[in-house]
């Protein structure tokens, strides 16, 4: 049931980035349910104003301390069983549900799929956007289809996962319907029993091994927040929004030049013959793995991390990314590219 929305003025944003940049926004509106964001898209003065969507705000960069126009939050909380059968259950989620807790939920359930993407900030409705991934799954493996309220007519709309056009960190709402819809609820189809298990990517198996554990949705949920937990620094104490920058997808040729510098360089083989080099390997080689400027650096466990130990701007942040880039560059004539949305 629609809440009705509350337009508040000169609004701080540190609490809604996971950097805890400081940003004001003009104006900052929530919407917790899909009338509310239909109210929000017929008014003629809102929409036309709208200047950013907020999930959880743990894939922006910040680069200005004042924000015009209007923010928009989505903060739908819903969660809901279509139909279930002896193998599989299909489920459908509010935009605004914080995505881990989602994922601690489907395990509660005994089910199957999301456990490789266990520990990932922000919000289930950013998460299509992105076409979030980690350890060996991405979202669009259990997405089914994704809801939205398109902004010039106010109608919800639904796409399948197959229209969503999803790509790795990329789908249509990044393109096509970049800025033409907000999103509000997401469909996902689990397993009940036969999980597709993956532990082969990154230290999965071994963390599995050395605790003693067979594989399961459970264990493989518990080995992942592990190893994250061990090098990704928790935004609540640290400011970051994880992993800063996409693998970068290289020729074979290019990958050979690194395994000259480095044997034991990762690459991971894509389908189309392309090799996807680890971001964090390049950083790390580059010699900028735990460097600091200020209150801006990278994080000394996790090269593909960059941090704000406090004080740091979104500009200074922004500075050093460009730094890292243009080093990586030089040094390896790799592009690395951002993951995150830069919002300024």
């Amino acid at each position: 049931m629609s809440t009705g929305l509350a337009v508040h003025g000169a609004f701080s944003l540190k609490a809604f980035n996971t950097f805890g940049l400081e940003c004001t926004a003009e104006r900052f509106v929530e919407a917790f349910s899909v009338e509310d964001v239909q109210t929000f898209v017929r008014d003629p003065f809102l929409n036309s104003s709208l200047s950013l969507l907020l999930g959880g705000g743990s894939n922006v960069l910040l680069t200005a301390t004042h924000l015009p126009g209007t923010v928009l939050h989505v903060a739908i909380k819903h969660r809901e069983v279509l139909q279930e059968t002896l193998d599989y259950v299909d489920v459908r989620i509010g935009a605004g549900e914080p995505w881990h807790d989602f994922v601690l939920w489907t395990l509660e359930n005994g089910w199957g799929g999301a456990e490789n993407l266990s520990l990932i900030p922000g919000q289930v409705g950013t998460a299509p956007v992105q076409n979030i991934g980690a350890y060996g799954v991405e979202l669009n493996d259990i997405c089914t289809g994704v809801h939205f309220v398109e902004r010039e007519s106010g109608t919800v709309g639904y796409y399948t996962r197959e229209q969503c056009a999803f790509g790795y960190r990329d789908s249509v709402f990044k393109k096509e319907l970049k800025d033409k819809c907000v999103l509000v609820s997401v469909d996902f189809r689990f397993t009940k029993r036969n999980h597709l298990l993956k532990t082969h990517y990154g230290t999965v198996e071994d963390q599995l091994t050395a605790a003693g554990q067979l594989p399961s949705p459970k264990t493989i949920s518990d080995a992942v927040i592990a190893i994250r937990q061990s090098k990704l620094p928790d935004p609540a104490k640290l400011g970051n929004s994880g992993s800063f920058f996409k693998n970068p997808y290289i020729s074979k040729e290019q990958f050979s030049f690194l395994q000259s510098i480095d044997a034991n360089a990762p690459g991971y083989l894509q389908p189309a013959g392309e090799i996807k080099a680890a971001a964090g390997w390049l950083i790390e080689k580059a010699g900028w793995k735990g460097f600091r400027r200020g209150d801006a650096g990278v994080h000394a466990l996790q090269a593909l991390v960059l941090v704000n130990y406090g004080q740091a701007t979104g500009p200074e942040i922004w500075e050093l990314a460009q730094d890292i880039i243009a080093d990586v560059q030089e040094k390896f004539k790799i592009g690395l590219e951002p993951e995150v949305n830069l919002v300024g």
